[in-house]
């Protein structure tokens, strides 16, 4: 049982690592300039801090491998919108970006069994 559970939580992981990736080559091909991933504090994390121009993008990345539990953009909620905004002010208070305009995204990725990118959304200006 312990094995089963280990499993599909490393899966979960890789499945959330290739997504990211997805993302962030889709920024940079867009012309964004990825200056964090992953960035963590004690709320939480945010999963990609980007800039575009003088514009700072906070990019949540959701994914989903099946539609059972609805898109991967219907997956950001409210309780995940107040979490995000309470640490990206964080994050602008610690990296001293406090002057900064800024801009929350959304990038919904659906990924198939081999983890390839069946599609991808990315929402402007999400919340």
């Amino acid at each position: 049982m312990a094995e089963r559970i280990k499993r599909e939580k490393d899966n979960r992981r890789e499945k959330g690592a290739a997504a990211e990736q997805a993302a962030c080559d889709y920024l940079a091909a867009q012309g964004y300039a990825i200056l964090d991933r992953n960035w963590r504090c004690r709320s939480g994390e945010i999963d990609i801090v980007a800039e575009l121009g003088r514009l700072l993008v906070i990019v949540e990345v959701r994914s989903r491998s099946g539609s059972r539990y609805g898109t991967a953009a219907e997956s950001v909620d409210y309780r995940k919108i107040r979490q995000v905004r309470g640490i990206a002010s964080t994050y602008l208070h610690y990296k001293r970006l406090e002057d900064r305009e800024m801009r929350f995204d959304v990038i919904a990725i659906e990924l198939d069994a081999a983890r390839n990118v069946v599609s991808l959304q990315h929402i402007e200006g999400a919340f």
